[in-house]
């Protein structure tokens, strides 16, 4: 068990130790979002610029354009207040800056509905030029993070706070824009990002004592998305559940199903928060109340399955 902040920040001062272009800057949260072990290591190319994430954004853009490569961190809930900049500063210029944005989901907890992002999704995938990942464990948040690094233009990285378990391997690179398959099957296709990755994998397998076969596939780049992955599932199991910790609105779950509508119409169930905004509350007592934990999935699998044609 592994958050997948604590992936992003040792990754984060990897490339500092190999990169003299990367730089960090910081709303005040450092220590949260794991910035800090690069400020250590690296304080010439540490700035914390406080809360102020209008100002983080337009002076990375301004860093990036002299060739530096700016990685800006703070809570994902904090990035909406610099969307204005995001779109006109950033994606319009297609500033090559690298977005982290931690404590994302209703996972988060206690903090409460204000600092649960879960429309984030929705926001950086309808930007041009904006690139969306979402890694599913720590293992996969390190390699992301060192992958996006090399590709030229914004990237939103979404980052969680709770630890969650490791289901990617070391080995296995990380390809962006091509979806992982951690599972196969053929009755239905699981397709997950995040911390939702790891929940499908056990509905995956309560399925399997059912005699129901559900492949998973971890979409840990919602934008660009792998089509092709997307048509093979349709085609393959001919019906889909995707699982995210984000609004049902404008999310994965929106992201695949604009796949199936113009490619291969297939039936489609979305688990996701819907259409509400979180509360306070411990992290595992918020998934289950939204309906965002394994028996979840798996009623949807089964859900879907009736639907086939």
């Amino acid at each position: 068990m592994k958050a997948t902040r604590d992936g992003f920040g040792e990754a984060l001062l990897q490339l500092g130790r190999k990169n003299g272009d990367i730089i960090v800057l910081s709303g005040d949260l450092e220590d949260s979002t794991r910035a800090e072990y690069f400020k250590k290591e690296f304080p010439a190319r540490f700035f914390n610029l406080g809360i102020a994430e209008q100002d983080i954004a337009g002076t990375a853009a301004g860093l990036s354009k002299v060739g530096l490569i700016p990685f800006i961190c703070s809570f994902a809930a904090f990035w909406a207040n610099a969307y204005g900049v995001f779109r006109v500063t950033l994606c319009y210029n297609n500033c090559n800056v690298k977005i982290a944005g931690t404590h994302s989901g209703i996972s988060v907890g206690p903090d409460g509905a204000t600092a649960q992002a879960l429309e984030d999704f929705a926001a950086m995938r309808a930007l041009p030029n904006m690139s969306v990942v979402c890694p599913a464990d720590a293992i996969e948040a390190a390699k992301a993070t060192k992958v996006i690094a090399g590709i030229d233009g914004p990237v939103y990285l979404r980052l969680g706070r709770e630890a969650v378990p490791l289901v990617t391997m070391e080995e296995k690179p990380f390809v962006f824009g091509k979806a992982d398959v951690l599972k196969e099957g053929d009755s239905a296709t699981i397709i997950a990002c995040g911390h939702m990755v790891s929940e499908s994998l056990k509905a995956a397998e309560k399925l399997s004592k059912a005699g129901i076969r559900a492949r998973v596939v971890n979409m840990h780049t919602i934008k660009p998305i792998d089509r092709e992955q997307i048509i093979k599932a349709a085609k393959e199991t001919g019906a889909l559940v995707t699982a995210e910790e984000h609004q049902v609105n404008g999310g994965l779950g929106s992201a695949v199903a604009e796949v199936l509508a113009c490619e291969c119409p297939a039936p489609l169930e979305m688990v996701a928060v819907r259409d509400k905004f979180g509360e306070s509350g411990e992290g595992e007592e918020l998934l289950k109340k939204y309906n965002l934990k394994e028996d979840d999935i798996a009623e949807a699998v089964k859900k879907v399955i009736l639907r086939k044609k």
